[in-house]
Formats: structure tokens, C-alpha cells, sequence
């Protein structure tokens, strides 16, 4: 009789090896006794000297039945094995194992060591031991016992059967598996909520879109007699993941069904989702048929039914394409329109070829709409897209905003001051100026262009589709037609298997629409004679019509602003026409010339607030916009001052140099009208260089540049516009003097213009020191005619009106003394300043004005006499 030690050994070493002996008492009392009788026939026999011999044969019969790889595996355990110390039957053990290997199925011992099991004994064992159970008699040493022709699978349900714990049929399992798919459960497998602990128990009434929106999980329900083995729950575990895909899928299509807020774009995405879940309803009609084929020869049925395993490998492609939705239907729930349409682009950067020939059709149809709208855009100038999908969107307040020519009026035959702009015309349609129409009526959405069009190629659209909307709806240009249809010609259908295709597009589309709108802005619009008009008349770069103003208007402007009226100015801007150049221009030009009054406070005069003004219209005012239009009229108010300032200098100059000989009769003053001569000779020199520098090196140089980029007619219409404000721009800046330092932006204009001032007050104290010294010369005549008997000569009456009793002659020397210093001054300070001025253009100005460091000079010979005094 066995110990109780040796039976709490085998019980617990087939617990260890038989798991379902843990809980069957009849089968482990079973595996006992067979194991008792294997030990009970090996009692007393030593037979540890013959355990090599035992071991070589093992692994000569598992060379024979297996690979190396298994035989390696066994001298490796063996030589484990007699290094143990702990156990002293080693042969023994051995020997009970490969007795156990060799035990008939049908005892019920399962099969411990499986490599052993499967080899072929080719020799009898060199052992005095029989074995428990003998081996049927064999006629060919390489022929397998008769046990052993059974399959591994035979055995196996041969075992299940002895447990009493059938499997679960597999037809019933692949029908469950096919409700899988759909995304419903069966009746022994179920698709539950998370967290919900009781599964259905009708797999019909189990809908799809009940549990669409929540994780769910796979519940398998069992009655008790039959089982679901683990392998064939791995399975269903794999094909779960199709039926969960499949289910967000089919929820995601439902509800965009019906529902009138849903883009074109994610219409198009449900459409082809659609298509290719009908695919997929027609693969599950295939499989369905597949599992209920019958035939009468059960090996034709083996070979030709439904299998899980098959089903596995049908489905394998279909996982990927479920996969690809799934991912594109959770990235529409934050994306849509043409942002969605780049979500889906960005997975086309895949190594795998499946995934990006999916996503490939997938874009082919989802931007369909996409390119539709593109295509109308870019051909035409319309946009629709009623669902703002699209990369260019309109600004609803400007949506009924329309452009109308305004006319400016013919009064008179130049047309002066009459047709002022209005807020609005007769018919009470809405304006807006043509550049806050042209900016501001659509833009460009960055975060609806796709990503496989690019920031520069979605510009270019931009540009392109308005400048055709430009066209068509504000210059009325009359050959659109031809336009559209050279468009036409060029065109293709846009598509996203041809992106080379769509860029020549976009560049041939975006050359003929700013071609065109150049020739409508400079042949229609003449817009180059516009800006020759304002370079001639508000920069006064033609001289003939400035003197001729100067001269007629200059007597009115020193009076009091308030004593001017506007027909006044007019009349004398018409006058100055006439007589000058400027008559031969277009009737087009002139009458958009007009002269008016600034708004002006408490004692100022004429001269503080004349201005030239050049009226303009849509379109041309997407061009010159109001604010280059200040920008005009702050350049006019500059140069209309150095004008008035040098003209003063020149009358002032031929007036003294006509007095010469009537200054020689005053001796004593001959000193201080040289003195005179040399300030007003630096003072003419300083607004000759100034002048220069404005008219030549500023306003002439812009403008050629500005011609170069007409000339070449390249870009857009907001090329042009940029090209127009860097003209502008450039002359204000450089003809102001203006300093981007920080505190210095106006320091130097207004030094500019106390130099104005200070000429000025020179020039009306020369004029006194003039009419005083024409007085006394008079006078001195009239006493030497006295006294040789003549009859007294009248003075002249101009200078006897013009002589001011009140002012000595000391204050006038006093104030042509201070006028000389504080304009060498501030002639200096200028310069300085001009010295150390970023501007190239500005610092050379100031080199010119120094003429070798004169004020320089003269200042520091100034301070030497103002030290000598003081000692």
C-alpha cells in the first residue's frame, strides 16, 4: 500500500498538470490509480545505472518523430534533472513519465508530455520493466501504435466527453458570430453596455444604435451543458472588434440622415461610408450562405463550409476598412468642410499601401464638393457654399454692398467744386468705399484650406476669385465674357487625383484675372492718368500751373480764413489752369481737381489752411483709398509751403538787387544790406537743396519705381495696392524728414517749418529795412534838390505807405540780427540731425545743406565772439 506522503505527492503533482482535477473528485481518484499502478510496477527495481540508456532512447525516438529543436529541449530537462539533489529516483521519475507518454486515451490520462507522446518508438526499450499497458504488436519497426492514429483533436473531444462538459456546436457559435459583425448579439454571445451586468437574452431586440454611443463589451452566456472553450472565445473576441466598428459606423450615418445643418462635404463622406457598408452587407450575405451550405459527403462539407477560422481570414481586409471609418467618423465630430477634408489628407501618410489607396477613394469622393465649389470660385468669382465649408467666406455685412460710379458732376466746363461724394445714391443702395469692399467683402479662412493645397496655392485662389467678382460686379467690365471664357479654355475638371493638374490651374486662372483687372484699372479706368494728375497738381511737380497759382491766389490767402469763400478759390484754381499746361489735359482730370478751405479756428489766414483736393471714385478708390488721399493732401500742405516760402526768397532777392543804386544814396546802411544779401543767399540755398531733394531724389525716384511695377503688370490687385502705399509711403516719409526713432518721428519736420517761419519773418523785416531805406533816400533827394534850387521831388508813394513810423531803424536791424542767427541755428540743428537720420537719402540732404560744415563753422566762430564780449 502506497504512504500518504506519496499520495499527497501525486495528488497534488496531477492538480498541477490536470487543472480540471482541482474540481472533478472522479477524475482525480481516476488519475490516481492509474499513477499507483505505474508506481506499484517499478517497486524494487534500481535501475539508475540504465537512466542514461533510458534518456538516449527518449531522445533518439524524439529525433526520429520530431525536430532537434524538441530533442535539445529534452537534454536540457534531463541534465536539470540529475542535477536536483533533492530527488533520489531518478530513473524512477523518468521512467514514469515515458510510461505516461505512452498510456492508452482511453484510461484517462491525459497527455502530460506531448513531445514524447507523438514519438515513435523505433526499437524496444532495453528494459526489464513492461510496461503498465502493452503496445499493440507492430510489423514495421516505423509503423505508430494503433492509438496513436488518432488525431490530437480526436483525443481531445475523447476527453471532453469523459468530463461530461460538451463544446458548444461551432455552427451555433458561427451564427452568433455573423450577428457579431452586424453589431447585434446572439443568443450566446452578447454585446453589452459597460458596466451593465445583465446581457439580453433576446439578441434581436439588442439594437445597434442603443449602444452606439457607449463602450461596450462581449458577454458569453452558457446554459450548463455546453461550453465555450477558450480558443473559440479569443475568437469572437477578434471578431467583436468588426461588429464595434461597424456599429459607430452605421450610428454616425444615421444621424446625419435627415438633418439640414450637415455640410456637402460630410454628406459626401456619409455617401461613401454608405457605399461601403452596402459592401460590406453583401460580404455578410456571402458568408451567411457559405455557413448553411449542406452536402450529404461530410469531407466536401469540411472543405467547403463556414469556419470561424475562415471567417477570420474573410474578414481580415474589412477590419482595416472599418478601422479607416471608424478613425474618419471621430474626426468629423470636431472638423468639418474643407478642415475635415485635410484630416483626412493627413492620413495618406502611411507606409501602408492599403491605407493610403483607401484614403485616397475617400478623398476622391469626400472632396468632391470640395473642388465644386473651388471650381466656381476660381473660374467665375462666385461663391456658394452654404454651409461655410470653403476656404473663402463672405462678410455678411458687406453681402449687399454694391459698387456705383459716382458722378463727380460738369458744372462748368472744368467742373470745379461741383458733384461732392454723397453718402449714397437715389436709389438708397447701400456704399461702401472700393478698398474696404475689396479687403473686407470675403476672407480667407487658414483653417478650412485643405493641407494638399497649400497657404500660397490658397492665396492665389483668394486672389484670383476676387479679382473675377471685382471685375464683373464693380468696373462692369464689358468683356467678361471673353474673360470667363478664356478661363473656360484653360480650365479643367478639378480633381484630388490630379493636384499638378489643379496647380497649373490655379496659376493660369490667377494670370489671366490680374492681367485682366490690370487692363481694366489702367485702359478703362485710366488710373495711371489719375496718378500723374496727383503727382502734377498736389505734389506740384508741374511747375507752370504752381507759379500760376502761387501768383493768383497769393494776394487772397493773407487774408483771414474766415473773410475766403470756396467759389473764390475755385474761380482762381480755374484760372490757373487756363493759363498754364495743365489745360491740355483729359476733362476727366480736371474735373476732379478742386480747391477748399481745411477747418481753421481764431486768426488763422488764408495760407494756414488752402488745400488742393482730387476727387475719386469706385474703383478707382480701391487704389487711392481715403487714406492715401491724406496722405496726398499731407505732402501738398508741405510742399505748397516751401513753395510759398522759396517764392518769397526769389521776389524778396530781385527786389533788393533792383535797389542797389537806390541803397548806395543811403551810405550808412550799406553794410547791413550786405549783410542782408549774404542771409538771404544761405537762406535760398537751404530751400533750393530742400527742393531739390524733394522733387528729384523723392517724388522722381518713387515714381519710377512705382512705373517699373505698372509696367510690368505682375501680381494682383493687392500687389498693386501694396506697390501704391510703398510709393506713398516712401515720399512721406523721406519728404517729411520723418525718423522711425523713437521721440524724433517729427522733431526734424518741425524744425522744417520754424525755418519757414523764421524766412518769412526775415523776408517782412527786410521788406521794413527795404521801404525805410527807399524813404530816407527819397528824402536826402528832396533836401539836396532843395538847396540847389530844384523843385522838391513827391516821395514814392509806395514806400511813404509801406513805411512803418512806428518800428525805428534799430529794431529793424535788431529783428534781421535775430532772424539771421535763429535761422543759422536751427539750420544747424537740422543738419545735425539729418547726420545721425537712418535714411541714406536724408543724411546725404544734410551733407548738401552744410555745403563743408558752413553752420558748423559759423557757429563756433559766433560762440568765440559771444566769449571775447563777455571778458
Amino acid at each position: 500500500m502506497p504512504s500518504s506522503a506519496s499520495t499527497s505527492s501525486l495528488t497534488t503533482l496531477v492538480n498541477a498538470l490536470v487543472p480540471s482535477a482541482r474540481t472533478d473528485s472522479r477524475l482525480r481518484g481516476d488519475l490516481l490509480e492509474d499513477c499507483q499502478e505505474i508506481l506499484e510496477s517499478h517497486i524494487g527495481q534500481n535501475r539508475e545505472a540504465d537512466i542514461g540508456h533510458l534518456g538516449g532512447l527518449i531522445k533518439k525516438q524524439l529525433l526520429q518523430s520530431s525536430n532537434s529543436t524538441t530533442a535539445l529541449r529534452f537534454s536540457n530537462l534531463l541534465s536539470r534533472l540529475l542535477e536536483e539533489p533533492l530527488l533520489s529516483r531518478k530513473h524512477a521519475v523518468l521512467l514514469f513519465l515515458h510510461s505516461i507518454a505512452f498510456s492508452e486515451p482511453s484510461s484517462g490520462i491525459p497527455v502530460f508530455l506531448p513531445s514524447i507522446t507523438s514519438a515513435q518508438p523505433h526499437a524496444a526499450p532495453q528494459s526489464n520493466v513492461e510496461p503498465r499497458r502493452p503496445l499493440t504488436p507492430i510489423t514495421n519497426g516505423n509503423q505508430r501504435p494503433e492509438h496513436q492514429s488518432q488525431s490530437k483533436a480526436d483525443m481531445l473531444r475523447a476527453y471532453r466527453l469523459k468530463i461530461g462538459r460538451p463544446q458548444l456546436p461551432e455552427n451555433l457559435v458561427l451564427r452568433d458570430a455573423l450577428y457579431i459583425l452586424q453589431g447585434i448579439s446572439g443568443k450566446y454571445v452578447h454585446f453589452v453596455a459597460e458596466g451593465d451586468t445583465a446581457a439580453s437574452h433576446n439578441g434581436a431586440n439588442t439594437s445597434t444604435s442603443s449602444l452606439s454611443t457607449t463602450d461596450r463589451r462581449v458577454v458569453f452566456v452558457e446554459d450548463g451543458k455546453l461550453t465555450i472553450g477558450v480558443p473559440t472565445r479569443s475568437l469572437i473576441h477578434k471578431l467583436s472588434e468588426l461588429g464595434h466598428l461597424y456599429a459607430r459606423v452605421v450610428a454616425f450615418v444615421q444621424s446625419k440622415e435627415g438633418k439640414s445643418s450637415v455640410g456637402m462635404i460630410e454628406q459626401s463622406l456619409c455617401h461613401h461610408l454608405q457605399t461601403q457598408l452596402t459592401e460590406y452587407y453583401r460580404l455578410i450575405a456571402v458568408l451567411e450562405s457559405q455557413m448553411y451550405m449542406s452536402s450529404d459527403d461530410e469531407d466536401v462539407k469540411e472543405e467547403s463550409g463556414l469556419t470561424l477560422r475562415r471567417l477570420e481570414v474573410w474578414i481580415d481586409e474589412w477590419r482595416l476598412r472599418m478601422r479607416m471609418m471608424s478613425v474618419c467618423v471621430e474626426g468629423c465630430k470636431d472638423s468639418h468642410g474643407g478642415a475635415l477634408v485635410s484630416l483626412i489628407h493627413t492620413y495618406t501618410d502611411n507606409g501602408d499601401p492599403f491605407v493610403r489607396r483607401f484614403t485616397d477613394a475617400l478623398l476622391e469622393e469626400v472632396s468632391t464638393p470640395f473642388f465644386m465649389t473651388l471650381q466656381r470660385w476660381l473660374f467665375s468669382g462666385e461663391l456658394h457654399d452654404p454651409f461655410l465649408e470653403f476656404f473663402v467666406a463672405l462678410n455678411p455685412g458687406l453681402a449687399d454692398v454694391q459698387y456705383v460710379a459716382r458722378g463727380l458732376g460738369m458744372g462748368t466746363v472744368l467742373g470745379f467744386g461741383e458733384g461732392d461724394i454723397e453718402d449714397g445714391d437715389a436709389s438708397g443702395r447701400k456704399e461702401e468705399s472700393g478698398l474696404r469692399l475689396w479687403e473686407e467683402k470675403y476672407r480667407f479662412r487658414k483653417e478650412m484650406l485643405p493641407s494638399f493645397v497649400g497657404e500660397t496655392f490658397g492665396r492665389k485662389i483668394f486672389s484670383t476669385g476676387k479679382s473675377l467678382n471685382f471685375i464683373r460686379y464693380s468696373c462692369h467690365d464689358s468683356d467678361w465674357v471673353v474673360t470667363q471664357n478664356r478661363l473656360g479654355n484653360t480650365g479643367r475638371k478639378l480633381v484630388y487625383s490630379d493636384i499638378g493638374g489643379l496647380e497649373r490651374s490655379i496659376d493660369s486662372a490667377y494670370q489671366i484675372a490680374s492681367q485682366r483687372l490690370f487692363d481694366v484699372f489702367f485702359d478703362k479706368f485710366k488710373l495711371l492718368d489719375h496718378l500723374r494728375a496727383l503727382k502734377s497738381y498736389l505734389m506740384l511737380r508741374q511747375g507752370d500751373f504752381a507759379d500760376q497759382l502761387l501768383e493768383t491766389i497769393g494776394p487772397s490767402l493773407n487774408r483771414p480764413a474766415n473773410t475766403l469763400y470756396r467759389h473764390n478759390l475755385t474761380a482762381t484754381l480755374e484760372s490757373a489752369v487756363r493759363n498754364s499746361n495743365a489745360q491740355y489735359d483729359p476733362p476727366d482730370v480736371l474735373r476732379r481737381l478742386d480747391a477748399r478751405m481745411l477747418e481753421y479756428s481764431h486768426g488763422e489766414i488764408g495760407w494756414d489752411v488752402f488745400t488742393l483736393e482730387y476727387k475719386v471714385d469706385a474703383p478707382i478708390d480701391t487704389v487711392l483709398d481715403p487714406v492715401s488721399m491724406e496722405k496726398y493732401l499731407r505732402l501738398f500742405n508741405h510742399l505748397w509751403k516751401m513753395r510759398r516760402v522759396d517764392a518769397a526768397l526769389g521776389h524778396g532777392w530781385v527786389r533788393i538787387t533792383k535797389g542797389t543804386r537806390m541803397f548806395a544814396r543811403v551810405p550808412e546802411l550799406e553794410a547791413s544790406w550786405h549783410q542782408v544779401r549774404i542771409v538771404m543767399a544761405e537762406m535760398i540755398h537751404f530751400m533750393r537743396q530742400l527742393q531739390a531733394y524733394c522733387h528729384l531724389e523723392v517724388i522722381e525716384c518713387s515714381w519710377k519705381s512705382l512705373l517699373e511695377f505698372i509696367e510690368k503688370k505682375e501680381g494682383d490687385l493687392d500687389g498693386l495696392i501694396e506697390a501704391h502705399n510703398s510709393y506713398l509711403d516712401r515720399m512721406v516719409k523721406k519728404v517729411l524728414l520723418l525718423s522711425p526713432k523713437t521721440g524724433k518721428e517729427e522733431n526734424i519736420l518741425t524744425q522744417v517749418r520754424e525755418v519757414f517761419n523764421i524766412i518769412l519773418q526775415f523776408r517782412e523785416a527786410t521788406d521794413n529795412l527795404y521801404n525805410h531805406s527807399l524813404a530816407e533816400a527819397g528824402r536826402r533827394d528832396n533836401l539836396r534838390d532843395k538847396d540847389r534850387g530844384i523843385f522838391e521831388t513827391p516821395l514814392d508813394e509806395d514806400a511813404a505807405r509801406n513805411a512803418n513810423p512806428s518800428e525805428s531803424l534799430p529794431r529793424i536791424l535788431r529783428r534781421i540780427k535775430d532772424y539771421s542767427l535763429a535761422f543759422s541755428d536751427r539750420a544747424l540743428a537740422i543738419v545735425v540731425a539729418l547726420n545721425s537720420h537712418p535714411d541714406l537719402d536724408c543724411k546725404f540732404l544734410g551733407v548738401r545743406l552744410s555745403f563743408s560744415d558752413f553752420y558748423r563753422a559759423k557757429k563756433e566762430q559766433l560762440q568765440l565772439q559771444h566769449a571775447q564780449n563777455q571778458k
